[in-house]
Order: structure tokens, then sequence, then C-alpha cells
């Protein structure tokens, strides 16, 4: 399996002035190429492969005048600026075609100059040194190792956020490794008040670094729209804007890669609910505190994780009645508002707190329950449950009508 190493550099104003040449050339090469396949389409004509591309916006290119600057810069970005342009109308066509699983993926579109910038290097375009990284005709960057590569890296991507901060990311082949087993498993419950609840009864609140530094991004937003765009002012309240939103994101990836790591290592089998995140995000009262809780990113880094050190993880329907469905009898009382965090089941009487009933009921839904029927005891099925109900709601009935 591959995974991605992702380290901070800090050129100097030399090599960031190198670096902003780099980024320009690949991005106008990709617009370029972009706006010829669009052109070729509108005419009724194929796309261009992409041993063609390369040869008309990067060989002949840098004869001309107008991109005769494209020779300044190492000529492996370039090239694999257009490898990701074909693979990118790859991936586009084959979910056209219902060949490529998930969610439908959309065409290319141009790159945008004040969006991050990014340009990848493969094998002979760079070289990995103890204190530092050599890029092609950039030259020695300074890098910091926050930990050892596992393996040789296959390309290296360095990239500039929107907040001016430089990173390289190395591609590796790394083996799985295996942690040592367990016999246990755990369910675990989303929400936003509690970021997860397990089915052990512990809660986990998260950060919510959105919900702390709001008052100050408003400001910050604010004044950014009374500059004008383009000017040196109007330059200086992005960045300040771009900071505050990098450490509200750096704050909230901490907290995610801190938790999945925790629950990976204490568990063998971790279970989630399948959570309709983008449709959730269009209520207007909600989107924002979703938003800053990462519940996506969360079950990314636990599938990649389980992966990586050979766990098991589950996803359950999300039409499962989690929060409605007694975890000790099984009896469903129907659907609960939101502000009931604590209710008691009409069949046992057993008292639930809503978050942890849903996590164990999680666990049970995942194949995991502590007998077959996943209650630990004789209990009456749904079928017998809502029987009675009916035969009781039925003489009632009988009983009012001979009163009246």
């Amino acid at each position: 399996m591959k995974a991605r190493y992702r380290y901070r550099i800090y050129p100097t104003d030399a090599q960031q002035l190198l670096l902003s040449k780099l980024f320009g050339c690949v991005r106008v090469v990709w617009n370029d190429a972009l706006a010829h396949c669009l052109a070729e389409y509108q005419t009724g004509n194929k796309k261009p492969s992409g041993t063609d591309l390369q040869k008309l916006f990067i060989t002949q290119a840098k004869k001309t005048v107008e991109r005769v600057w494209l020779s300044e810069v190492s000529n492996i970005p370039l090239q694999q600026s257009l490898n990701d342009l074909e693979q990118a109308y790859q991936n586009f066509f084959k979910s056209c075609k219902k060949e490529r699983k998930g969610k439908p993926v959309r065409p290319p579109k141009f790159k945008k100059r004040r969006a991050a910038q990014s340009a990848r290097f493969r094998k002979g375009g760079f070289k990995v040194c103890q204190a530092s990284v050599y890029l092609a005709k950039i030259g020695q960057i300074e890098i910091v190792w926050s930990r050892a590569l596992s393996a040789e890296a296959s390309s290296v991507t360095v990239n500039r956020d929107a907040a001016g901060r430089y990173f390289v990311s190395f591609v590796v082949e790394i083996q799985p490794s295996p942690l040592p087993q367990l016999d246990n498993a755990v369910g675990v419950d989303l929400g936003i008040t509690t970021f997860a609840t397990l089915s052990t009864g512990e809660k986990v609140d998260a950060p919510k670094p959105l919900k702390k530094r709001i008052g100050r991004l408003r400001r910050l937003s604010k004044n950014l729209s009374r500059k004008k765009r383009g000017s040196n002012r109007y330059e200086v309240a992005r960045k300040r804007k771009a900071k505050l939103q990098a450490k509200l994101k750096d704050t909230r990836t901490d907290f995610l890669h801190k938790l999945s790591t925790r629950l990976i290592r204490e568990n063998q089998t971790i279970i989630l609910e399948d959570l309709n995140v983008s449709g959730m995000l269009k209520n207007r009262k909600l989107s924002r505190a979703i938003s800053d809780l990462g519940w996506r990113q969360f079950r990314t880094f636990l599938e990649g994780k389980a992966e990586k050190y050979e766990r098991e993880f589950r996803v359950i329907s999300r039409w499962e009645p989690t929060s409605q469905t007694c975890s000790c009898c099984g009896f469903r009382g129907g659907k609960l508002d939101l502000s009931i965090r604590e209710w008691i089941c009409l069949n046992c009487e057993s008292t639930h707190d809503r978050d942890v009933n849903a996590a164990v009921n999680i666990k049970v839904a995942g194949g995991h329950s502590e007998t077959q029927n996943g209650r630990g005891g004789k209990r009456q099925t749904i079928a017998k449950i809502a029987a009675s109900c009916e035969a009781s709601t039925r003489q009632e009935f009988i009983q009012l009508s001979l009163f009246d």
C-alpha cells in the first residue's frame, strides 16, 4: 500500500521566487492544455493524447516568444502537470460510464493564481538529504523531519497553501504493520454536542475551533471585504484570514488523528454509522457546527489506519434506527426529538442515555454482540411486543366505547 508523508519546508527568499515561477509555469501549462482540449471538443474532435499535449505545450511552446520562460524551470513538473490532466480526464470519463465507484467526478477545471499551488517531481528531479531536500533548478531547501521516511520515495509534491506556508509530501510504498490481535469491538456514535460516544459509555468532546474563534474570523472577513481586490492591503488582509483558517484546520486535524489512532490501537473492530454529511450540511442551522467537527475526515482516517494496522472497520446502514431502539430488549419506541437526551423504554422500563444507547446499537448492528440476539437474555421479540401493544390498545378502545 502507498502512504504519503508530509513535512514543512522553509525556502529562502530566492528559493521562494523560484518556486513561484515553477508554480506559475505548471499552472500555465495546465490551463493552456485544458483550453485546447475544450476547443477540440467544441469543434467535434477527440481529446488529444497526453503525448501530443506535451509536444504542443512544452516542447513547441518553449520555442515561442510568449512561452520562452518555460525553459527557466525544470521540465519534470511540467510533464507531470499534463499527466495529471490526462488522469483527471480518464477519471471523468470512467465516472460518466459508471466504471468508477464513488461519487460522480467532475471534469477538470482551470487553475487559479490565488488558490493553493503545487508541483510534483518524480525520480530524477529530487533528492532526499539529511537536513534538506534537493529539487531540480530550485536547490537545497531546509526541511523539518518530524518523522523518518519508512521507504524510498517515488515522487515528491511541493505545495504552498493560502497562508503562504510551504510543504513537501513524499509518496512511499509501505507494508501493513499489524498490531497485536484483540478480542473487543467498539461502536461509535457521532454527534454535535458530543463528538463521539463509544459503546463503552465514554464520551469524547471535540475542540470545535471554529466555534471558539468565529468572532475573530468574522472581523477578518469584514476587514477583507473593505479592501480593494488586487491591492497590497487586500493581500495582507487575505493572508491574515488564511492563517487563521489554517490554524483552525490544523487544530481539527490534530484532534481527529489522535482520536482515530487511539481507537485503532485499543480495539480490533471499529463500527461507525453511515451519515449523510452532504445532506446534513444543507441544514442552515446546523451546517456550521457539522463542518466544524469533520465527521467525514474522521471516517477517512479510520479507514486508512485500519488498513495499515490490519484492523477491521465496518460501517452500518444510515437507516438503522439506532436512536429509537432499546439496547436492552430491542423495543422500538419511535422517533425522538433532538432535545430528548434521556428516555425510558416502554417495554422493559430501562433508562437510556440517547448517545450511549445509539452506540451500543451500532455495535450490535455491526455484527458484534454478547449473545446471538445482542441483548444478553431471554427477551420478547419485536413481533410479540407489537402484538401485545396492539391488543392492549384495542381493549382500551372497547372499554372507552362501552363507557360512552
